[in-house]
């Protein structure tokens, strides 16, 4: 078993690059087919989920654009409970097709309130694309169109996720073992 050191805690793998890119790759194309015409705009959340975004929109066939926003929510290896914008939404989202791209929904507190504020900016429709989801911890109820992999409720680092800052330039992703 792979491990690696982040701080003061120890990962093992849980899901291999080549895993992760195949995924990825699979999800583009459902969402290329799904937008066939359409001109989505992506709205990735910063930042976690930046090394998603960058591997998803490269795999999109249909004309798009990308923007960004910033959240937080986390502290450590918990979530706070508070949501606070930290970046808002810069483009015009009126009569758009919006796709967020998110790297981790949690109990979902975050996307939540992120949904009631691309909404009340007038979008044609919204989709979330969601690189993990853990469902078992999952608080309110959303409608995730294109996830890539459910995952317990473990504590996980890479691919864009971190540990205060550290891990998010490991290419796989790993579950903290100790």
């Amino acid at each position: 078993m792979q491990t690696v050191q982040v701080r003061d805690k120890q990962f093992a793998i849980s899901i291999p690059e080549a895993k992760i890119r195949e995924r990825v790759t699979e999800v583009a194309a459902e969402i290329s087919r799904d937008y066939e015409g359409k001109k989505p705009i992506f709205l990735a959340v910063l930042n976690g989920a930046f090394v998603f975004a960058a591997d998803l929109i490269r795999g999109i066939t249909t004309d798009c654009e990308i923007t960004f926003t910033r959240f937080s929510s986390y502290e450590g290896m918990g979530s706070t409970g508070n949501v606070e914008q930290l970046m808002g939404i810069k483009e015009s989202l009126k009569d758009r097709h919006v796709v967020i791209v998110e790297d981790i929904i949690d109990s979902g507190l975050t996307m939540k309130h992120l949904l009631e504020t691309v909404k009340s900016l007038g979008p044609k429709d919204v989709q979330i694309a969601a690189l993990l989801l853990k469902p078992d911890n999952l608080r309110e109820n959303l409608d995730i169109k294109y996830c890539c992999f459910r995952i317990p409720n473990d504590f996980i680092v890479g691919y864009g996720l971190d540990y205060d800052g550290e891990g998010r330039n490991l290419s796989s992703i790993y579950t903290v073992v100790g």
